[in-house]
């Protein structure tokens, strides 16, 4: 990992970022309104948790980012396709039976 500085109020150049930032807002602030300051840093810290913990993200495979961090998003992608492979043989057989 790399850190890489990018020129302020550009999103073209920092568009992750500026991404990320318009998710919380939309999803987490503006939902929620919370008014005193330790309030909003609850908030947050409850959503980067649930955000990079527990969301299931589509562009990684429907898998969460803590789960392709640690290594584990092969593993669940196998143990996914076991389970596709399994009811597409019991749809199979289903089908074949009546």
């Amino acid at each position: 990992m790399t850190h890489v500085r990018t020129s302020p109020y550009y999103p073209q150049s920092n568009g992750k970022l500026e991404r990320y930032h318009k998710t919380i807002r939309g999803t987490c602030i503006r939902v929620h309104t919370p008014l005193p300051l330790d309030d909003a840093y609850r908030l947050v810290a409850d959503f980067v948790e649930h955000y990079n913990d527990k969301r299931l993200h589509s562009a990684i495979g429907y898998i969460t980012p803590k789960d392709k961090l640690d290594g584990r998003s092969e593993m669940i992608l196998a143990a996914r396709e076991a389970k596709l492979d399994a009811a597409r043989d019991t749809c199979k057989a289903m089908r074949n039976a009546s």
